[in-house]
């Protein structure tokens, strides 16, 4: 590859890294789905999976041809240019974002809504064959996404522990299909907070969030692919139960500002609207690569 062809690369990948950070800073859009439609969610997956925690051990025993030896398995070019890309549209995004839900709440939270629960029915609609087990999850899901919604109502604060359990939450989320680590955020009241930390580059709550998802996506990413691998029918009925439920939080937030039905059914619907259109990209580009 000469180098001409290697800025053009990288080019496209800040690119994809600027629309997954996009879709990432917006709750009920995974930005792995635009990956995944971009092209490049293999090589994103194949180099996050490429991390291995026992480097850190080479490293302080001394061993460092081991520990090269890990860090050459890891496409960090890639990683590095994607999470500029993913950077960027944060610090650029938090704002605007921000701006919409002090000056029209209503509409926001009407517009997360149905970005929530088309989301919500893309994810049952994986599952290939529902039976009574299946409902029973999805029952389970919704009644513990409804209590978890009521999170909204609870002023748990904003320290750095509360900040790093968030970003352990939120980025282990992003590794489940369907699933927006910035919806995890908002449900766990943390949002708006994070939002305008990213716009005032406030640097020790951008650490603990970003170190909590760190070490979430280091624990508990192999047992979760698992899960998904072995109950795949139980853990989508379980997410998409998670989500209904937790959705009450969106209702609740808007109606606290004005009228839901009124004011933002219009916004409800451009984003199902949205969720249609980006699961139907994706469902055509895996018919192509099938």
């Amino acid at each position: 590859m000469n180098r001409g062809q290697g800025l053009r690369e990288y080019a496209g990948i800040y690119l994809r890294g600027l629309a997954m950070g996009a879709c990432d800073v917006i709750p009920g859009v995974s930005g792995g789905t635009i990956a995944l439609i971009t092209g490049i969610y293999e090589r994103l997956v194949g180099a996050i999976g490429s991390i291995d925690p026992a480097s850190v051990k080479h490293l302080f025993r001394g061993d460092f041809r081991s520990f090269r030896a890990d860090i050459e398995k890891i496409d960090i070019p890639f990683l590095i240019v994607l999470l500029a890309g993913i950077g960027t549209a944060f610090l650029l995004m938090s704002g605007v974002i921000l701006t919409l839900l002090s000056d029209y709440p209503v509409a926001t939270y009407s517009f997360f809504l149905g970005l929530i629960l088309a989301s919500a029915v893309a994810i049952f609609l994986e599952i290939r064959s529902p039976n009574a087990a299946t409902v029973a999850y999805l029952i389970v899901g919704t009644g513990a996404g409804y209590l978890l919604g009521g999170l909204g109502h609870l002023d748990i604060g904003h320290s750095l522990p509360i900040l790093f359990f968030t970003g352990m939450v939120a980025l282990c989320a992003m590794v489940l299909p369907g699933i927006s680590g910035a919806y995890m955020t908002l449900v766990l009241n943390q949002y708006e907070f994070m939002l305008a930390a990213l716009r005032s580059f406030s640097l020790p709550e951008i650490i603990s969030y970003i170190a909590g998802g760190v070490v979430g996506l280091l624990l508990f990413t192999k047992a979760l692919k698992y899960l998904l691998a072995t109950y795949p029918g139980a853990m989508l009925a379980l997410l998409t139960g998670l989500m209904l439920g937790s959705a009450r939080m969106l209702w609740d937030k808007g109606a606290a500002a004005g009228d839901m039905l009124t004011g933002g059914w219009v916004f409800f619907l451009v984003g199902l609207v949205i969720v249609g259109a980006v699961e139907f990209a994706k469902r055509r580009y895996q018919a192509r690569t099938a």
